[in-house]
């Protein structure tokens, strides 16, 4: 029998596009019930993006995992990226990635050189970011899947959360959004070749400078932007007391990301983020094209980070050189009674 090769022909979705709905999500989370330790410093009930283990009064551990089916029928780009998008757990939390094990679904009709390459992609960039591949588990499947369980180290001290921003900082994003909606145009093979490098080029940068960078800044909060969408991590960023009022005209875009919406190369997981921030953003007069790329799911997304707007300008010009689409695109105040988490201006 014929060794079957292509990755995409066996997914009928890819990357954090394949998420499970942000809402069914939030409901079994909420059935299990919170224990407090004093070692756990943070742990899934802000939707935080890994969790921190605390060794010392100096010390702790960043643990988190991220797998996905693939995106690209490159195995060792998909590789790439795949590693990529789960490292970016650790450097969302302020931490250095020093180990990781590989998580592997794999069709056993496939070509076994495919996982090779897969494997290697990985490798590739767990090494490139000082760390380590120490193991992992595989399984075969109907469909391929590939990520990692990333761990890392952090000073208690320095830990970066998605949920302390304050009133009056400002938010940064350092990656263009858009990345589903081109990549739901290349699965049609509606997509410009160029718009499609320009996805790949944005899912293979990593993040880990933007964090060096930040080490030098007083950050007020911080997350990386994936399979919610740019407004599901707002939204969590908000929290309760926070309205985020965002210039939309400030956003970075990926090219040809609004032909694409206007399009509706959109994915089912971008109807399902809506539906989740239903009632709690304020989307102004924004087009539909435009809101779309608000809820688009992101693989392999920047980081979003808050700080005070006095140092904000300056924290930009230090991305700018490894991040060239970083933009300053919002500011944070306090929200009404019953006002919305994030407002589109």
């Amino acid at each position: 029998m014929k060794k079957l090769t292509s990755l995409l022909a066996h997914c009928p979705t890819g990357g954090c596009g394949a998420k499970i709905d942000p809402r069914l999500l939030s409901s079994f989370l909420q059935r299990h019930p919170y224990k407090s330790c004093d070692n756990l410093l943070v742990s899934h009930q802000t939707s935080d993006d890994a969790a921190i283990w605390s060794l010392s009064p100096d010390l702790a551990l960043v643990s988190t995992v991220d797998f996905f089916p693939p995106m690209v029928d490159d195995s060792r780009l998909f590789g790439r990226i795949a590693a990529t998008n789960a490292l970016s757990d650790v450097y969302a939390m302020g931490g250095r990635p020093i180990m990781a094990l590989n998580i592997v679904c794999f069709p056993q009709k496939m070509d076994p050189e495919v996982l090779a390459q897969i494997l290697a992609g990985g490798a590739e960039v767990i090494e490139e970011a000082g760390a380590f591949v120490a193991g992992g588990h595989s399984i075969y499947d109907s469909e391929p899947k590939y990520g990692l369980a990333v761990t890392g180290l952090v000073n208690p001290k320095k830990i970066l959360r998605n949920d302390s921003a304050t009133i009056g900082q400002a938010f940064i994003l350092t990656k263009p959004l858009g990345v589903g909606l081109i990549l739901s145009a290349y699965r049609a093979k509606a997509s410009r070749e160029k718009d499609f490098e320009a996805a790949i080029e944005s899912m293979t940068l990593s993040n880990q400078k933007a964090a060096e960078i930040m080490e030098d800044f007083e950050i007020g909060a911080a997350t990386d932007v994936t399979g919610f969408g740019f407004l599901g991590h707002l939204n969590e960023m908000a929290g309760e007391k926070l309205t985020i009022d965002i210039n939309f005209d400030s956003i970075p875009i990926l090219p040809g990301v609004l032909d694409y919406a206007a399009q509706f190369y959109s994915t089912a997981l971008a109807q399902r983020n809506r539906n989740h921030m239903e009632g709690k953003v304020d989307l102004g007069h924004l087009s539909p094209a435009a809101q779309e790329i608000l809820f688009d799911p992101q693989t392999s997304g920047g980081l979003l980070i808050s700080l005070d707007s006095k140092l904000a300008p300056k924290l930009l010009t230090s991305l700018k050189e490894n991040y060239p689409h970083a933009a300053i695109i919002g500011q944070a105040s306090q929200r009404s009674q019953g006002g919305p988490a994030a407002v589109i201006l």
